[in-house]
């Protein structure tokens, strides 16, 4: 059973340059694991930022340059927490966040295991996430963090917010009935 929710979007051939990262989830304890979110987003950002070169000491290009690295450094960092945090760790399946380059934007391409009690908890706050105002459900979860715990779903917000991203997701369960299946996550900005 596969389910697509948002602006999903396949992985797209040709682009100009792409990244792999492929983690195994049972490689290390996730505490391990989310040490090394940070470092492998800014892995990312620096990477990709080199294809932005500053013209001349323009300083358009070199601050266009700047909130590109930035963008793709939280993007990569929530999408790395989000497979880290929900990913299904009955099963092997990697984590896996695919960064593709193309003429006019970026696509973030994020896999992961989940089991389908998950799932459903996960598909009930996309379905919110699509269905609200971004604004108006930010500053709702940011009022009811400071009441909870675990306010989940505001790195997607500010990808909405302030990156204008088109986000999207898939489910993928292979037959009826079976607990562990794959989300992948898809994220597009623009250039």
């Amino acid at each position: 059973m596969n389910r697509i929710y948002g602006s999903y979007h396949a992985i797209e051939n040709p682009c100009q340059e792409y990244l792999n990262l492929v983690f195994s989830p049972s490689s290390l304890p996730i505490e391990q694991r989310w040490r090394n979110n940070d470092l492998s987003a800014h892995f990312l950002a620096d990477y990709f930022s080199t294809f932005f070169p500053v013209k001349n000491g323009d300083p358009a290009t070199a601050q266009r340059r700047t909130e590109i690295k930035s963008a793709i450094s939280f993007i990569a960092n929530e999408l790395l927490e989000n497979a880290m945090k929900y990913c299904d760790g009955a099963t092997d399946a990697a984590i896996s966040l695919q960064l593709q380059l193309h003429n006019d934007y970026v696509l973030f391409v994020a896999c992961n295991g989940v089991d389908s009690a998950q799932a459903g908890r996960f598909q009930a706050s996309i379905v919110e996430l699509l269905e609200s105002d971004p604004g108006e459900l930010f500053i709702q979860r940011l009022e009811a963090g400071s009441e909870q715990d675990d306010v989940s779903g505001l790195g997607f917000l500010t990808m909405l917010n302030d990156y204008a991203a088109e986000l999207g997701w898939k489910f993928e369960f292979p037959e009826a009935g079976l607990e562990t299946g794959k989300v992948t996550a898809t994220v597009k900005i623009a250039l």
